[in-house]
Order: structure tokens, then sequence, then C-alpha cells
């Protein structure tokens, strides 16, 4: 109820918002958690018992230079006021508060510019090739079940998908087998927002793994769908996926920490490096632009497939499977 006006509690207005503004509002499963975390953060700060009404620009400033002195880096306190804005602007909405006192407040912080890591185009070679190399072929007219080449095929498939689309790991590991459009040598990806797009594998390479991989998940009767499953036949965390690539990259003898997000730069990089329309990069990637309300630049299906066959990666570094290709292709057939 708002009928209690300037006098609602802190915590009561925490829980109340977490309820109210995520039933209307849909967003990810880790966007709620983060919410919960700064607001949780500004509960404990200023207290549950205190009302809402009182909390005004110069506490909300103090609050900025604690955070600041406490060692948390300039773009994690922009995160949480971010969501302490959301948080007053809900309540002037319902008309529990008059203003907000954000409105008042610029945040003058110093903005950090990292470049994002990516792999060069030989460190993704032998990332890749590793990969290969490790798979077990099936015996002839027969798909072989043990862990050793499931985990191989696996493995082989989540190397093949991040660097064909670039996904992110998010996106990768709430793939169902249903995603895939064999014809078509695609996935719909579940995106950000709920938005979805179409994630195309550019190559004979890509495609033939994830056929590979599938002759040996689509048997299997787990009583779910996931695409992409651990050795007791639950769905992969993305957790799973990071260990999986350390321990690749470590093989590959890659001098550097490898992770999934470093996988979807390294596409977007080399993409962008051998010539590709920076549209057809934002389309791949799934990037949405936060300064315009415009509509999304369109990429036709057609279009996006030709670039990606002109100008991947995939068609480029002429990575060895150590003759193992052409027995995949024979054995999917």
């Amino acid at each position: 109820s708002i009928t209690e006006g300037y006098a609602m509690q802190i915590g009561r207005a925490v829980e109340q918002f977490l309820l109210g503004y995520f039933s209307t509002n849909k967003r990810s499963a880790k966007t709620k958690t983060a919410y919960q975390t700064d607001l949780f953060q500004f509960q404990a700060r200023f207290g549950s018992e205190k009302t809402i009404e009182f909390i005004d620009v110069e506490s909300l400033e103090g609050w900025a230079l604690e955070l600041a002195n406490d060692g948390y880096a300039s773009v994690s306190i922009r995160r949480k006021f971010a969501t302490v804005r959301v948080f007053f602007g809900y309540w002037v909405r319902r008309g529990g508060l008059p203003t907000s006192p954000l409105w008042k407040i610029r945040l003058d912080l110093v903005r950090e510019h990292r470049l994002p890591r990516s792999l060069t185009a030989s460190e993704t070679k032998r990332l890749v090739e590793r990969a290969w190399e490790k798979i077990t072929l099936p015996q002839t007219g027969l798909h072989t079940s043990s862990h050793a080449a499931f985990l191989s095929r696996r493995d082989l498939a989540i190397i093949e998908i991040l660097f064909a689309t670039g996904m992110r790991v998010g996106e990768l590991v709430t793939l169902d087998i249903a995603d895939w459009d064999d014809d078509e040598a695609s996935f719909i990806v579940k995106g950000k927002g709920s938005r979805q797009r179409l994630a195309i594998l550019p190559d004979q390479r890509s495609i033939v793994a994830i056929r590979g991989y599938l002759t040996t998940r689509n048997p299997m009767q787990l009583g779910h769908d996931a695409l992409l499953v651990n050795v007791s036949g639950k769905r992969l965390p993305a957790q799973g996926v990071g260990r999986m690539l350390a321990r690749l990259a470590k093989d590959a003898e890659t001098s550097v920490h490898v992770t999934p997000h470093m996988l979807r730069h390294t596409v977007a990089t080399l993409l962008l490096r051998l010539g590709a329309d920076i549209r057809v990069v934002q389309e791949v990637l799934g990037h949405t632009s936060i300064t315009t309300t415009q509509r999304y630049t369109h990429v036709t299906k057609e279009h996006l497939r030709s670039t990606l066959h002109a100008h991947h990666p995939n068609h480029h570094l002429h990575i060895d499977t150590q003759g193992k290709l052409d027995s995949m292709i024979c054995s999917n057939k």
C-alpha cells in the first residue's frame, strides 16, 4: 500500500520494489540478483528502519565517497547508483515520494577505459586445433558413448559455437536441442531482455562439430532438452564452460587465462580486422545501443550469412583437424 506515503521504511520499500518491479519488467535472473545485492547494501548502509523520505543528496554523496574510499571501482559505484536511481524512480511513480534525490546528483567519477582482452589469431588457432586433437572418433558404423568420447565432442562443440557465433556464455548454456536448425546450420539465441537472434555457423568445420556432438547427445534420455550437459546429465553451467576453457587453454599452451567472454571479444576483433561490416558484427554479437531508442539495425539473414562466409576467421585460420573432419562427416551421415 502507498497510503503510508513518506512513512515507508527502507526495508519495506526495498522488499516491495523487488516484488513489484520485477513482476512487470522482464529482466534476467542475473540482473535481478545484481539489483538485490545493490539494494541490500544500500539498506545496510542507511538502516532498514529509516524512511525513504529522509534519504537526501548529502547522505547519498557521502555513501559514494565511502564506496570509493573502500576501494570500489568507479564502474561498480555507477552501477549501484543506477540501481538506487531506478528504486527511487519507482517510488516516485507509485506516489510514495514527490521527487527522487538522485535527480540532483551527478557522479563525477573517472571513467575506466579498458580494452577488452582477446586472443591473437595464432592463439585462437592453437586453441581450436587442440580441441580437435582431443576428440575420439567412433568405430565404423558405431557411435561411442564413453564419458571421455562424449566430453571431447561436447568440448569441441562449445569451442566451435563460441568462436563461430561469439555468443555470450549465458546464452550458450541456455541453448536447447530444439534451438538448433540443422537445415539452416544455425541456433536461435535467447539474448538479453528476452530478445532473440539468429546465430549462424559460417563454415563446414563448425557445423560438423555440432552434428558430431549431437550424435552422442540426441540418444540420451535425460528428461530435459538442454543442449550442453555435464557427466551427470544435468545442464552444463557457465562455470563448467569456464573451467573447460581454462583446461583446454593450458593444454594448448596459451599464455593467457582464456574465458568465454574473451572468445567473444576475439570473434568481434577478428571479424572487423578481416573486413566484416560493423553492423553485421553488431548483429552477430547481439549488441544494442544504450544511447538511442531507434530500432536496431536490421541485417537480413542472407546478408548475414554471406558476410560470415566471406569474412569469418574460420575461413582464414586453416585449422588442422588431424584428418578427423572427413571421418566425422562420414560418421554423421
